[in-house]
């Protein structure tokens, strides 16, 4: 048989396409050709399969070979595709059994000995593996990401002849058996930590309970990132689903799947110096960009408007639609983007604005021109905004009783969100404007309360929907069924320190 056909993945985004390679032997001028789209690593297969074949002991055909990656209008990229060149040869040579891939899909990159290397994106590959009801033969480097996926038929191996052995009959590779327990919880610094602040750790316990993004502003010193970082804490822990996109985003990023981590929800701290790139994503292949790597955890943004006004605005976007769709020539990737924003700025450029010791020497347009770095809009789109002055000087000195711990606060958010999802099925935060119909209804005298508020404070048709969600997430910590007086005013008052800490 001259003609071989091997099942492969290719990786766009956290997709992963299927390619068919067909590998075609004939007469003529001995030669490999690779057609198909495929960019420079994949033309450079043939080398890398040539030599892997001939150090592996095979025989390279001395013939005219022709290697097609269907469909042809799909962009090929990386060494993924060098396992499936190599054993479609073997198949097309009559080195390997005829048809002996018919069940099979394959991905790996060659080193020059044979050995299998690990590729990017295996755990999307897993998945559509489990759909088609087919064997995914890999590297065993990938092993522990792919059997992350239930149901799926797996063989690894780290050689070529160990996969070659085993499609020939001669050593059937073992089903792999998935590791026992999951990943080690970390231990995450304890809330208790921080001295005094009261309303801050208030709000954070209620984004932490309803998922909303959250804005703290202070001068330094005054534990804004403390705070931040006890978050991730509170949190409860990642469902099945949320592990498997976040582990194939991170299969499929620079930095590439820790198995020791998959489990955990995100906690990402970008660099104010990061552009709008690194953020969202992107690049000639688009790769997923810090709020993707978010997905499912906390993008903490600290000293809030040192990040370029521009790098800023893109966030509009994922915070109300959960996902970024970046845009090339020749393919469209959407990556998820369902990430809890916590943001941290000074009031001013040295950062004492409204110290009572007075020693903030900022002119009031200094204020105006540094406070403006953020703009409404996102502004707009922050459930919470609060104030985290700075600790008096004997709170800070003294020893002060026993604050709350973050398992005693995280108790009171697991209640909080089950009723959520009981109610939604979702976080308050993510509630339409018809579940805030049903699940936010306001009596006559909230109305008249609300109404007055709306005028009073200058609010948007946005903030006030944000304002029905957080008071919803104040009434279910409480254990309230119903919205009332004082879960609305304090949901108001987290509007009120934005319009009078920011806009002096």
């Amino acid at each position: 048989m001259s003609l071989a056909i091997v099942h492969s993945r290719a990786q766009l985004g956290i997709e992963a396409p299927a390619v068919t390679v067909e590998v075609h032997l004939t007469n003529g001028l001995p030669g490999l050709a690779i057609v198909g789209l495929p960019e420079t690593a994949v033309k450079e297969a043939k080398d890398r399969v040539r030599s892997a074949l001939i150090n592996a002991n095979f025989d390279y055909p001395v013939r005219r070979i022709t290697v097609n990656l269907a469909p042809a209008d799909l962009p090929k990229e990386g060494g993924r595709y060098d396992l499936a060149i190599a054993l479609g040869i073997l198949c097309a040579s009559g080195q390997l059994p005829a048809g002996c891939l018919a069940d099979y899909e394959v991905v790996g990159e060659l080193a020059l000995s044979g050995a299998l290397r690990p590729v990017p994106g295996v755990l999307p590959a897993a998945l559509q593996a489990r759909r088609r009801q087919r064997t995914l033969l890999l590297p065993a480097a990938n092993l522990a990401e792919a059997l992350l996926v239930t149901g799926v038929e797996l063989r690894a191996a780290d050689h070529l002849l160990g996969i070659c052995a085993h499609l020939a009959g001669a050593e059937p590779l073992p089903a792999p058996v998935p590791p026992a327990g999951a990943a080690v919880t970390p231990a995450h610094p304890d809330l208790a930590e921080v001295k005094g602040q009261l309303q801050a750790k208030r709000a954070l316990e209620v984004a932490a309970a309803g998922g909303h993004s959250l804005l703290m502003v202070g001068p330094p010193g005054s534990g804004k990132t403390m705070l931040a970082g006890r978050l991730a804490g509170l949190l409860p822990p990642l469902e099945g689903d949320e592990q498997l996109q976040l582990a194939a985003i991170q299969s499929v990023s620079h930095g590439g799947f820790d198995p020791t981590r998959w489990a955990q929800r995100p906690f990402r701290t970008p660099h104010h110096t990061a552009s709008g790139v690194a953020l969202v994503g992107g690049g000639s292949t688009p790769r997923p960009g810090e709020i993707s790597l978010a997905h499912g955890g906390v993008l903490f943004l600290d000293e809030l408007p040192e990040f370029d006004r521009r790098v800023l605005e893109v966030l509009r976007e994922p915070l109300e639609s959960g996902q970024i769709c970046i845009s090339r020539a020749s393919r469209q990737v959407t990556f998820p983007a369902r990430f809890q924003l916590i943001a941290a700025m000074n009031p001013c450029p040295c950062g004492y604005f409204g110290d009572p010791s007075g020693r903030c020497r900022c002119g009031v347009e200094q204020v105006r021109r540094y406070q403006g770095r953020i703009s409404g809009p996102l502004l707009d789109r922050l459930d919470l905004h609060v104030e985290v002055g700075a600790l008096p000087a004997d709170q800070l000195t003294e020893r002060l009783p026993a604050a709350e711990s973050s398992a005693t606060v995280r108790a009171r958010v697991l209640r909080a969100r089950a009723l959520q999802q009981h109610r939604a099925g979702k976080v308050n935060a993510l509630l339409s404007a018809a579940e805030l119909e049903r699940d936010c209804a306001l009596d006559d005298e909230l109305r008249r309360l609300m109404s007055d508020a709306l005028r009073r404070l200058g609010l948007s048709a946005r903030a006030y929907h944000r304002v029905l969600r957080v008071a919803r997430t104040l009434a279910d910590l409480a254990g309230e069924a119903t919205l009332g007086r004082a879960q609305l005013l304090e949901s108001l008052a987290y509007r009120k320190q934005e319009r009078m800490s920011l806009r002096h």
